[in-house]
């Protein structure tokens, strides 16, 4: 199974550019599905109502499933109440009953995330698209499993859940199941959960594809967004320049837009010499209905539907340690950060973690064992990559005989 997350920014076309690449993907033989949180534009864009409990037929080979966040967070929230229903008593809690919940902000990214996870671990597609939100909230959205992983282990560690003995005694002296248990079991199906996601999110299938008009500031803005997809260890498969006019057009105006185009469209290419990037012409209207969308992709913007083919195994982790201890005295811890200047970036380390900053985005490492031992003696950005440099600490570091 392949996955691809289309994002881009507001107003680029992405709901449209994630539906034209699955309905390539199904016009190829593969079994295709669009994933979507949008109520109108996606339905608009395909020309069909599509369902929240199963997903619609579009056309052969493409299905369209769109995410129903205040769905899931009346299951969740009602599953919750249930199993905390001793201590709610307890404190004199009123349950809420379920016509009268309204999903709350946040919502919406753990429903797709979970439908995104759902559909990995079925076998029913070959290709899944997801219409993502915008580009700035796709690089939270991907990070957000590692996260709240994070939180959990330091909030509720399970190594430090003490006095299990007792907690049957206590529980039958109080009446009502302990609430510190009920905690750790909550968190023990959280980690379960986010797990299952992370591993849909670092599966070597998936990737995140780009979207963008050809402007003035497309280069620059993308340059900054890639760096935060790696910041976090997500692979961009390619660049997609949406509504491009036709060249040597003999009015004026449209002659002009169209040299701004080509110059951005330029611009694009040499910023991102490693990806592919995808031209899409404007049909001088937005398209709608699966027709529409046919002619959109039926001559070099075919190639949307396509991306690389999935790496066999487990993707590997792009932090690497290189040990350069017999020749320099040092270990460096190399993170690919395409697109990253040094004008933005921030270090910090905390204890037994790394703290990366790249412009608006942020990323904590637990550092591996051997660098644990060490100090930060330096770091450097050169051909892409974060390079930091750790000097072994004498005291702490094992002394050869």
């Amino acid at each position: 199974m392949r996955i691809v997350l289309v994002t881009g920014s507001g107003g680029a076309g992405r709901t449209t550019l994630a539906a034209a690449t699955a309905l390539a993907g199904a016009r190829r033989g593969e079994r295709a599905l669009l994933l979507t949180t949008g109520s109108s534009a996606p339905e608009t864009v395909l020309g069909t109502p599509l369902g929240a409990d199963a997903p619609t037929p579009i056309a052969p080979g493409l299905h369209a499933r769109r995410i129903d966040p205040g769905d899931r967070f009346r299951q969740e929230f009602l599953a919750f109440q249930e199993r905390a229903g001793a201590a709610l008593d307890l404190l004199g809690a009123a349950p809420l009953d379920e016509d009268e919940l309204t999903e709350l902000p946040g919502s919406e990214d753990f429903a797709l995330l979970h439908a995104l996870r759902a559909e990995h671990a079925s076998d029913d597609w070959d290709l899944v698209v997801v219409d993502m939100p915008s580009a700035d909230e796709t690089v939270r959205l991907l990070a957000l499993p590692a996260q709240v992983r994070r939180y959990l282990r330091r909030l509720l560690p399970p190594e430090r859940q003490a006095a299990r003995a007792l907690r049957p005694v206590l529980a039958q002296l109080a009446g009502v199941p302990m609430p510190a248990q009920k905690l750790y079991d909550a968190a023990e199906r959280w980690e379960a959960e986010l797990a299952a996601v992370q591993r849909t999110i670092d599966d070597p299938g998936t990737s995140v594809r780009l979207v963008t008009e050809a402007g003035p500031v497309a280069a620059a803005t993308l340059r900054t967004l890639r760096a935060g997809l790696a910041l976090h260890g997500r692979r961009t498969d390619g660049v997609v320049v949406n509504r491009l006019l036709p060249t040597g057009s003999a009015d004026p105006f449209l002659a002009a837009l169209s040299g701004s185009q080509q110059t951005a469209l330029k611009a694009l290419r040499e910023e991102f010499p490693d990806l592919p990037v995808h031209e899409v012409p404007h049909l001088g209207r937005d398209p709608q209905g699966v027709d529409e969308l046919d002619e959109l992709i039926g001559g070099p913007a075919g190639e949307i539907g396509a991306a690389a083919p999935a790496a066999d195994g487990p993707r590997p982790d792009p932090w690497t340690v290189e040990d350069r201890l017999a020749a320099d005295g040092i270990l460096v811890w190399r993170v690919p950060l395409p697109g990253a200047e040094r004008r933005g970036l921030g270090l910090v380390r905390r204890g037994d973690e790394i703290v990366v900053t790249v412009g608006r985005f942020r990323r904590i490492r637990t550092l591996p064992s051997a660098l644990r031992r060490c100090t930060v003696s330096g770091a450097g950005l050169r051909d892409g990559a974060l390079e930091i440099r750790f000097t072994p600490d004498p005291d702490l570091w094992p002394k050869s005989d």
